[in-house]
């Protein structure tokens, strides 16, 4: 009988899984979905578009991605933390706080700005 999977086992399992036209079509719908002065998490992204345990693959769909075509500042770390560097990092703040959003240190301050899906986070 096969051993079972630990939960990082089989993060890491599905982490290295194709991509998927659907997936990342799912994934781009739940980003536009954050309105103007919300944010969210790489887990809750994932999460909404129906993958729960591909929050790196948001992180990669953002990276390939021509920026101007979603919001991706509104994407964030666990914790609300940028996770950008340097003039990357600058650059989301920036907008974040042009939307209105606070900050803690280098934290949003994500009991007054944290986006919440409907329907998924009820359950």
């Amino acid at each position: 009988m096969p051993r079972k999977l630990t939960a990082a086992e089989a993060a890491r399992r599905l982490a290295r899984a194709p991509r998927s036209a659907p997936r990342n079509a799912a994934i781009v719908r739940a980003i536009r979905r954050i309105p103007r002065g919300c944010v969210a998490t790489y887990g809750q992204v994932a999460a909404a578009a129906g993958y729960p345990l591909y929050h790196r693959q948001v992180a990669q769909l953002l990276r390939a991605s021509p920026l101007a075509s979603l919001p991706w500042h509104r994407v964030l770390g666990a914790g609300g933390r940028i996770r950008l560097r340097q003039e990357a990092g600058l650059e989301q703040r920036t907008r974040l706080e042009m939307e209105g959003v606070r900050f803690r240190g280098k934290c949003v301050d994500m009991a007054e700005h944290q986006f919440r899906f409907p329907g998924w986070e009820d359950a």
